[in-house]
Parts: structure tokens; C-alpha cells; sequence
């Protein structure tokens, strides 16, 4: 018996826009209009491609070396500087953080160092160990302030690594008291407000805007992998104005107010992957400044790729806003949990995707895509869509070009809340291929939505669908020429007689003779099951020619059938489409092939 993982349930970009028509598929993914338009997930090879990590020479500089003791006691503050300075004189190399608990104030991080994190960092609870202030970006709005515990201005090819602990001990302090900020955040608002030199807007000793543990501005090739970070007394790790930024198989714990997770902010080019987020916020919100003084600074986040994490957090798995001035736009998640059972929570996720702007922000939202997400137990919509996050202002946001498919969520207040303005419609949504299980409120609520476009949808069992395309026509893998497979019948869900299992080998295929009116390129739907934890990639060739690849990772169980689309070319009459396993795990499962019209 194979064994299973969680779901994910389209493993081809194709499939997201499949339902529309061609200027509705165009509308939505921002692509030239046509009958076969590009998904907007045909960026993602593009984005990935300029998302390099940085590499080290092989020099270490142990920071017991300089002075550092690994009993939870002696302040090792200058033993962190002098070990990074040595390593960037030196021309780069790693920093080594040894087995062992060790105390210190402010790290500042500098070119070409690996901050290996092999046992524990604590930072001290007294904020003055944070003097002097440095140049931050506090809730979207720029200023200076006490330095994130750990901090990065203007440097490029930095890591923070390892399997040990980053700890804020923040609990252990003061900062919990100081809440939200009070009057030194109105009087940072107002300063923004009212375009007040950012150099004069200073705050630190005698202020209470806490820091963000790690925090890394105007930085180029940055990599933050495995370490566990916990207790920050704000947001946990927070890129600015970064670019090529990898982040990936990282534990986020922040239990704090304002515990967000990974936000980055105004940044391009970022790849956040196999990261476990148990938050008092938002797990990663997407952010690019905060009203006037983010519209003033004028960039955008984009290119974001999120992929195989877990949510565990208090609002949005991802997010988008609700600083957001500087817009946003390509924002990509795939193969993500919300409140999955072998990593709970201190509190649930009440959205999966949760997008929040105001007539006070403007700026834009442009181009979100969610694939694969699965989820239970949300506490409000699965996918919030809103402009009324606060009700005052006069600048309108652009809300627009967002795709959903494939999920399966079971359990939420409702299955989507798209909450737009009659002054400012929310624009091109398109659900496909999506089941919403125990939904409280059966009927979603789209206020002031154009062009919302639902393909086989289905809400408590219903099917929901305003689009639903005539049917296709079907090709059982069980009649089709099978090399190394069997036809089998021994997991529920299949269509037809049987299902294709194939042996656990490259070059295994299915061939089916697949006939077209007319020559033309075609969408072809693929149903799979495929109940390991290692994807199943294989070929499609029509006619003897290679035409695709299409990946098929796991989909939480042998009898859990998904369907991904691809687009083919076809000859006028009956044509050869063969699928070939690409390697040594062969097919997944293959229940039928369905040629659309």
C-alpha cells in the first residue's frame, strides 16, 4: 500500500483559467486575450529562474572564537560583531553559532556571512540594547527606531541557517506591554502623513514602537533556511526592499500581538517554501507600505512564490495588505495547508487567503493565483476579498485578476467573502475545480465583483458553477495501450470500469487515440490520483512530438482523483496522446483523459 500525504490537487497551471471564456481567461491572468490564453502560472519557471541562494567560501568563524559562552548568561554582543566583521574582511564565510544558549543585544548582519545557527541565539529583554536607532520601516510607514534584533541595510549574499533557535524572549520583557505603539504610532501616521523628512522622524529610547526580530532592508541574495524562530516582540522576519530572497523549511512561532510571520515588504523576486507558521497574526502577509508614505516610496512587492507550508495562524494563511500603498502584484501559493493536524496551532486560520485594502491605502492588487490549498476548520470565509478593511478614505484601491483552483477546504464560515464597493469593483475572479465541505453559510457573498467566473464548483455537495462548459469527451486510461501498468479497481472514486496503475518506473505510458474535428490546439483534462509524497511528472506527446510536462504531486490519498488541464496540439482526426512517466516512480494513478470543447 502506498502511503499518502496532504493534498494537492492541480499540478498544472493550465487548469486555473480553463473554465472562462478567452477574454475572461485573459482578463484574469493579465494576458493577451486569444482561445488558448497563457496561465498566469507559465511566470512562475520565469520568477524562479532569477531566485539564485547565495553561497559561502568554506571558512568558519565560531563565535566562541571571540569571546562568546553558551550559558544563557554572559552578553555576547561584541563576540556576534567582531566574529561577522572578520568573516566579511575576509571575504566571507559562515559565522558559526555553536551547541549552547547565547545572550545578546542587536546582531548586524554584512556581506557575503552565513549566520550559522547550530544552538540557540536569546536576545536580551532590555530595549537598549537596541541603540542605536537604525532605518526601519514600521508598519509600512518609514522612520527610525530601536534595530530588529537581528538587522541587514544595503548588503548582499546574507544567510541566517542552520537547525538551531532564533529567540526573541520577548515574553521575558517589556515589549508585550507596549502594545501597538499608542501615541508614538499616531504621531509616525501623522509624520507620514504629512511627508515630515523621514531623517526627523526618530524614535528609540523613552518611544514604544517595538522591533521586528529579524529585519533586512535594500538587501540582493538573501537565504533564511531551517532555523526555528520563536518569540519576537513584533513580526518575526521582515524583508525590505529586497531582491532573489529564498526562504524555506523554517518554523515560525510568535505568540505575540503583532506576531506576523514572513512579511515581505516592497520586494521582488521572493520564494518562501516548506515553512511551518504558528502565529498570532497573519502567517505571510505581502506588503508595500502604509497610505501616503508607501505611495510616496512607490514600490511594489512582486514575484512572490509560496509553496508547501503550513498555516497555523491567527488570520490569513496568505495575505496580501493591509499595508499595501506601494501595490502588489504576481503573487503565487501552491501545495499549502491551512491548520493541518500534525502541526496545530495556538489558534486556527480563519482565512486562506485573506486580501485587505481600503480607500485609504490605494495602490493595487494585481494578480494573485492559489492552486492545491487545502485546509479544515477555518473560522470566517476561505478566501476574503475585501476594500472596506477601514471605511475612510478617498483614493481607491485596483483589486483585481485572481485565481483559485483546486482547493478543497472542509469546514469555514463560507467558502468565499468577496467584499468589493459600489465606487470600486473587486475585478476577474475565477474558482475552478474547488470542493468547499461543512460550510456554515452555503451562499458565498460576492458584493460589487465583475467578471466572477465559477467552474465546477461545489459548496455542501452543491455544484455552485455559473460557467460549467458542456462536457467533454472521455477516454478511460482502462481501454487505452498500456506499457508496464495494470488496470486496477481497488480505490474507490474512479470512473468508468478501473483506473491505470503503472509500474514504478521511467518510460512507463498510456496511449489513447484521441480524436478532433478539426486541427487546433485543445485543452486536455487529466484525472489522477496519486497517494505518495513525491511527485509524478510525466510527458505528453501527441503524434510521436512532446508537447508537455506535467507535474502530479500527491494528492493526499489513492482515492483522492484530481484533474489538471493541459493545452495540446491536435491534428484533424483520430491522434496519438501518449503520457510517459519521466522517472522512477512512474504514473500516478490515471482514471481518464477528457478532451474539452
Amino acid at each position: 500500500m502506498r502511503i499518502s500525504r496532504r493534498d494537492l490537487l492541480i499540478a498544472s497551471g493550465a487548469a486555473a483559467l480553463l473554465a472562462g471564456s478567452g477574454p475572461a481567461r485573459a482578463a484574469a491572468s493579465g494576458r493577451p486575450s486569444g482561445p488558448h490564453a497563457a496561465s498566469p502560472w507559465d511566470q512562475v519557471p520565469e520568477i524562479l529562474a532569477r531566485i539564485v541562494p547565495p553561497t559561502f567560501p568554506d571558512r568558519t568563524f565560531p563565535i566562541t572564537d571571540y569571546g562568546a559562552k553558551g550559558d544563557n548568561s554572559t552578553d555576547c554582543t561584541a563576540a556576534f560583531r567582531d566574529a561577522i566583521a572578520a568573516c566579511n574582511a575576509a571575504g566571507g564565510g559562515r559565522v558559526v553559532v555553536p551547541p549552547g544558549t547565547f545572550r545578546t543585544g542587536a546582531i548586524r548582519l554584512l556581506s557575503n556571512v552565513n549566520l550559522q545557527v547550530n544552538g540557540t541565539i536569546r536576545f536580551r529583554t532590555d530595549p537598549g540594547a537596541y541603540l542605536p536607532t537604525v532605518f526601519t520601516r514600521w508598519e509600512g510607514i518609514e522612520c527610525y527606531n530601536y534595530s530588529p534584533f537581528i538587522y541587514a541595510n544595503g548588503q548582499t549574499n546574507i544567510a541566517i541557517t542552520g537547525t538551531g533557535t532564533i529567540d526573541g524572549n520577548a515574553p521575558a520583557g517589556d515589549w508585550s506591554s507596549w502594545g501597538s505603539g499608542g501615541d508614538d504610532r499616531d504621531q509616525l501616521r501623522e509624520w507620514g502623513a504629512n511627508d515630515h523628512p523621514v531623517a526627523q522622524r526618530q524614535f528609540g529610547s523613552g518611544h514604544q514602537l517595538r522591533p521586528n526580530m529579524i529585519g533586512l532592508y535594500h538587501c540582493t541574495a538573501v537565504l533564511v533556511e531551517g532555523v526555528n524562530l520563536r518569540d519576537p516582540a513584533m513580526w518575526t522576519l521582515h524583508p525590505v526592499y529586497c531582491t532573489n530572497v529564498t526562504v524555506r523549511n523554517v518554523t515560525f512561532y510568535s505568540t505575540n500581538s503583532q506576531g506576523d510571520g514572513c512579511d515581505p515588504d516592497s520586494c521582488t523576486d521572493v520564494l518562501i517554501s516548506g515553512c511551518r507558521f504558528n502565529t498570532n497574526d497573519d502567517c505571510i502577509p505581502v506588503k508595500s507600505g502604509r497610505d501616503r508614505d508607501g505611495r510616496r516610496v512607490g514600490k511594489p512587492s512582486q514575484n512572490i512564490v509560496i509553496r508547501d507550508c503550513k498555516f497555523s495562524g491567527r488570520w490569513g494563511g496568505v495575505t496580501i495588505g493591509s499595508e499595501m500603498s506601494g501595490g502588489v502584484r504576481n503573487v503565487f501559493a501552491e501545495n499549502c495547508e491551512c491548520n493541518p493536524p500534525d502541526f496545530p496551532g495556538r489558534y486556527p486560520v480563519k482565512y486562506a487567503l485573506y486580501v485587505k485594502t481600503s480607500f485609504n491605502r490605494g495602490g493595487y492588487v494585481d494578480g494573485v493565483h492559489l492552486r492545491g490549498i487545502t485546509g479544515h476548520d477555518l473560522e470566517r470565509a476561505a478566501l476574503y476579498i475585501t476594500l472596506n478593511y477601514e471605511s475612510s478614505g478617498s483614493l481607491p484601491p485596483v483589486v483585481q485578476n485572481f485565481t483559485a483552483d483546486g482547493l478543497t477546504i472542509d469546514g469555514a464560515a463560507q467558502a468565499y467573502n468577496l467584499d468589493g464597493r459600489s465606487s470600486d469593483h473587486i475585478k476577474n475572479v475565477t474558482i475552478s475545480n474547488s470542493t468547499f465541505t461543512g460550510i456554515d453559510t452555503a451562499t458565498p457573498t460576492a458584493s460589487y465583483v465583475d467578471n466572477l467566473v465559477l467552474s465546477r464548483v461545489t459548496v455542501n455537495g452543491k455544484d455552485i458553477s455559473n460557467s460549467q462548459p458542456p462536457p467533454g469527451v472521455r477516454y478511460e486510461a482502462e481501454n487505452a495501450t498500456i506499457s508496464q501498468g495494470v488496470v486496477e479497481s481497488n480505490h474507490a472514486g474512479f470512473s468508468g470500469t478501473g483506473f491505470v496503475n503503472s509500474d514504478n518506473v521511467a518510460g512507463a505510458f498510456v496511449e489513447l487515440a484521441v480524436s478532433a474535428a478539426a486541427a487546433g490546439s485543445e485543452p486536455l483534462t487529466i484525472r489522477y490520483a496519486n497517494g505518495t509524497s513525491t511527485n509524478r511528472p510525466f510527458a505528453v506527446a501527441v503524434n510521436g512530438t512532446n508537447v508537455a510536462t506535467v507535474n502530479a504531486p500527491g494528492t493526499g490519498a489513492w482515492t483522492t482523483w484530481v484533474a489538471t488541464s493541459v493545452t495540446v496540439p491536435l491534428a484533424s482526426g483520430t491522434n496519438a496522446v501518449r503520457l510517459t512517466a519521466t522517472t522512477a516512480g512512474g504514473l500516478p494513478n490515471l482514471d481518464y483523459v477528457e478532451l474539452q470543447p
